[in-house]
């Protein structure tokens, strides 16, 4: 069986958690925390990256840094984890869902401006398998309507948009290191922040809304409860594991990208004959290999095709349900304009396996499996 995912592991993991655990340092913000922060803040050009227990507190810790409150608005698309979502709405914020574009599933920022009313606080554009959306139309409806900008780049590390990392364009970014992304600390995340104040609100946050972070640097005498916070900081392990993948990113990315690039070029002869459309990567961005997906020609196609291929040992899935067609997503949101292709796009797409240490053998095998779907 190939399976659609498997956590990465390079080696170098166990050492440094042997050195987490000689140091006796096992919460946060040790040794190894600091290094992944100076590393994201240095390899992804931005000013402050905090570590989290998981892209959907680094979310959550958004939530708060934008002051979202009872009755505002943010703009996001349907096609995302309930957690894009759940952050604000935890937060009274009510969820103005858009529609995607059908070339990225991304925001169809086009859609946007229009969707923007009085109550509008945040619009949050959401990189689908690490393609960047196109931020600039956003950035400039942000700037006229003095609204806020929170990336979910959950899937975005190592992606650019004009050359800028994602997460580091707007006000906010957030980054996921669960075991499904292309570097893991098992569970974990971060949050990217550009502005020195937003940083010290941040830590404040994080650290259950006390000063505990500036007491650490020798900045106060003593550390208090001074502002609403919850326990955002992830264990010492978890950083070291991190960091362990961090030192051999270079190496995990090639060898994802290799994958995806034999898969792509595999069914262009497939996307030639109609069976099925390749993903599309716009000029403005450059992509991880996050994930490599078909989009098929319904639902029912991609039923018939996700059981064939798991009866010949391959692993492969759907994605999101599309949040405003959930209960909750009726509960506390609404769709604004017509959902001309987040539903239908949503029932096509099909997830192929693509993980770090795959291996030429098991790529040939999905290719020659998807391939024969088409022929039988």
């Amino acid at each position: 069986m190939i399976d659609f995912n498997i956590p990465p592991h390079t080696g170098a993991e166990e050492q440094y958690i042997q050195e987490a655990i000689e140091k006796r340092k096992l919460c946060g913000d040790g040794m190894f925390t600091r290094r992944c922060s100076e590393w994201m803040e240095q390899t992804l050009a931005v000013r402050h990256a905090l570590l989290t227990t998981s892209c959907t507190h680094a979310l959550e810790m958004a939530a708060v840094l934008t002051n979202i409150g009872t009755g505002d608005e943010v703009i996001m698309p349907s096609y995302t984890f309930v957690s894009t979502a759940n952050a604000f709405v935890q937060r009274g914020a009510h969820i103005v869902f858009t529609d995607i574009r059908p070339d990225t599933m991304n925001l169809d920022e086009r859609l946007v401006e229009d969707a923007v009313t009085p109550r509008t606080k945040v619009i949050l554009p959401v990189h689908y398998a690490g393609v960047a959306c196109d931020m600039d139309p956003l950035l400039d409806i942000a700037r006229r309507y003095h609204l806020k900008v929170v990336e979910d780049a959950a899937q975005g590390i190592f992606s650019y948009y004009k050359g800028k990392a994602l997460g580091s364009i707007g006000d906010y970014g957030c980054l996921s290191f669960h075991e499904t992304k292309n570097l893991t600390m098992g569970e974990g995340g971060a949050l990217l922040l550009q502005e020195d104040e937003s940083l010290k609100k941040a830590e404040i946050i994080r650290e259950k809304g006390t000063n505990r972070s500036q007491f650490f640097r020798g900045q106060i005498d003593k550390y208090t409860w001074v502002d609403y916070g919850s326990s955002y900081l992830p264990s010492e392990l978890n950083a070291a594991y991190l960091w362990g993948q961090f030192t051999m990113f270079q190496e995990i990315q090639q060898d994802r990208m290799e994958t995806w690039e034999f898969y792509h070029q595999a069914f262009q002869e497939l996307e030639q004959a109609g069976y099925a459309a390749r993903p599309v990567i716009p000029s403005y961005a450059r992509h991880n290999a996050h994930m490599y997906y078909l989009k098929l020609e319904d639902l029912d196609t991609r039923t018939r095709f996700i059981s064939y291929l798991k009866e010949r040992g391959v692993m492969a899935v759907f994605h999101y349900i599309p949040l405003h067609s959930s209960p909750a997503g009726r509960k506390f949101g609404r769709f604004h304009g017509e959902d001309k292709y987040t539903t239908r796009e949503s029932e096509r797409l099909v997830r192929l396996p693509l993980f770090y240490g795959m291996g030429q053998e098991s790529r040939e095998k999905v290719v020659q499996t998807v391939k024969d779907f088409f022929t039988v």
